[in-house]
């Protein structure tokens, strides 16, 4: 099948205005970086979902999801074949009886904690403030100020490598820390059920208000970044170990180590997934020397 072939094929499933091709991945992601797709396809439902998927499949043409790119660096020279943005048209939030909130995939995490206070539910306040979708949260088990999203999880619907969807119980879902079944088994979140606990509108809004401030006081939220560069590692924080080792305001290109925060590589402009890429391994050489602590990153480095 041709380019030409199999890009009508796309069209066929998604519609036309829906298959973009050559779209900058800087315009989808936080950290504002990245070459062009070379298909970026914006599907309406869950059948389209894995409908593209198994055009893909079938046409050996390699394929990726994007909900807000807020946890992705995405390479200079862009990337083949198609990825999928599910930001746009899976964003839909319902509470339901029983203190339940289901949310699509592509609903932002400060919409879901939004809907809950207005719905006098609480327990996702501590996500209020990550800058990312459910669907994100979902696989990397998202988590801030002593919450988590496996706190709160009572199912995630997925599309499964077999082209079926299902509904994975919590139980199942094998949660770590930024890690789960679905990340292993690369898995398509579509939706999640959430179930929380009842209080006052007010509580809520106090503690999400607080945790906004904390924020704003500590991390470099002005600057494009893919938020906390590494993962915690086992009895150490990533931000004093580098900050330690000399590195906070290092900086490779237009990527930089945030004065504010040492734990956020930052884009300070006209960064590119390079630089990135090489203050990640030099951050990652000097710490290990420092403190004999190996630092994984915890942004998605795309390729």
């Amino acid at each position: 099948m041709s380019a030409q072939e199999f890009e009508k094929s796309l069209q066929g499933i998604v519609g036309s205005q829906n298959v973009r091709p050559d779209v900058p991945l800087s315009e989808h992601t936080t950290f504002c970086i990245g070459g062009p797709a070379q298909w970026l396809v914006v599907p309406h439902s869950e059948d389209e979902v894995a409908a593209v998927v198994e055009t893909c499949e079938a046409a050996d043409v390699p394929w990726r999801v994007l909900g807000l790119g807020s946890n992705v660096l995405a390479p200079d020279e862009g990337l083949d074949g198609v990825t999928l943005l599910l930001a746009d048209n899976f964003a839909a939030v319902e509470v339901l009886p029983d203190g339940l909130v289901r949310a699509a995939a592509g609903a932002t995490n400060a919409k879901v904690a939004a809907a809950a206070r207005d719905a006098g539910l609480a327990g996702y306040e501590f996500a209020s403030g990550i800058p990312g979708t459910i669907g994100g949260a979902a696989i990397m088990n998202a988590g801030a100020y002593e919450g988590q999203f496996s706190d709160v999880a009572v199912e995630v619907r997925c599309l499964m490598p077999d082209g079926t969807l299902a509904d994975i119980p919590a139980s199942e879902a094998a949660w770590g820390y930024r890690a789960s079944r679905m990340m292993r088994e690369g898995l398509i979140v579509l939706a999640a059920t959430l179930l929380l606990r009842p209080d006052s509108h007010e509580a809520i809004t106090e503690r999400m208000d607080d945790l906004r401030q904390r924020r704003e006081e500590k991390q470099p939220l002005e600057m494009p970044s893919a938020g906390s560069t590494f993962k915690r590692p086992e009895g150490h924080f990533a931000g004093k170990l580098i900050q330690d080792a000399g590195l906070q305001g290092a900086s490779v290109g237009g990527a930089q180590v945030s004065t504010k925060h040492a734990g956020f590589v930052v884009n300070t402009g006209g960064a590119t997934a390079s630089d990135v890429l090489a203050l990640i391994a030099l951050v990652q050489e000097r710490v290990m020397e420092d403190a004999g602590v190996h630092l994984e990153p915890e942004v998605r480095l795309w390729q």
